[in-house]
């Protein structure tokens, strides 16, 4: 099973999310795929992935991770076990975020809500300091990201197999290319 995890303020409605859904259907295998509407509480949002993933046990799960979602794939693997592909990922996301608190909107839905401390505290407690099995992981970074450093997923992820692309966005232009990377991975 393919499960993507999309960041902050998005949605499964998201480029990426969708065109990953849209591959994995035209190979026959739309039935693997999983793209959860997270909530905004980030204990709440691993809570779902795992009302779903867990109690079913999937023999394989394979975490896509975007942003946001590359740190809550993070987590999961790291407590379940799972391969995750990180693509631009958030790394300590409590600190990245901490400008964050106030007033929100989701960039597809429009929802109104706000980022507040217990959100910021939510986050550190699902924090990995160091992962532990490096070959569990694929990062997908971009240089160009002008969002978060590439280079602090670089450090965090260590030992991993990277895939590090000069230029591009914090939207990791190009996604479409790696689909079939992911499949073998």
């Amino acid at each position: 099973m393919i499960v993507y995890l999309h960041g902050f303020n998005s949605s499964p409605a998201s480029g990426k999310a969708r065109q990953l859904g849209e591959y994995l259907a035209a190979q026959g295998r739309g039935g693997e795929y999983y793209c959860p509407a997270l909530p905004n509480s980030p204990r709440e949002a691993v809570a779902t992935v795992e009302a779903a993933l867990v109690p079913q046990r999937p023999a394989s799960i394979t975490l896509v991770g975007s942003s946001l979602g590359g740190f809550y794939a993070t987590h999961l693997a790291e407590k379940h076990g799972w391969k995750a592909v990180l693509v631009n990922p958030a790394v300590h996301a409590h600190r990245l975020l901490r400008d964050a608190v106030g007033p929100q909107s989701n960039w597809h839905t429009g929802e109104k809500w706000t980022f507040t401390e217990a959100h910021l505290a939510e986050l550190a407690a699902l924090d990995v300091p160091a992962i532990t099995r490096p070959e569990r992981y694929l990062l997908l970074a971009q240089t160009g990201d002008d969002v978060l450093d590439y280079r602090d997923a670089v450090a965090c992820y260590a030992g991993a197999r990277h895939i590090i692309e000069q230029g591009g966005d914090h939207g990791f232009s190009g996604f479409e290319r790696h689909f079939q990377t992911i499949l073998d991975f």
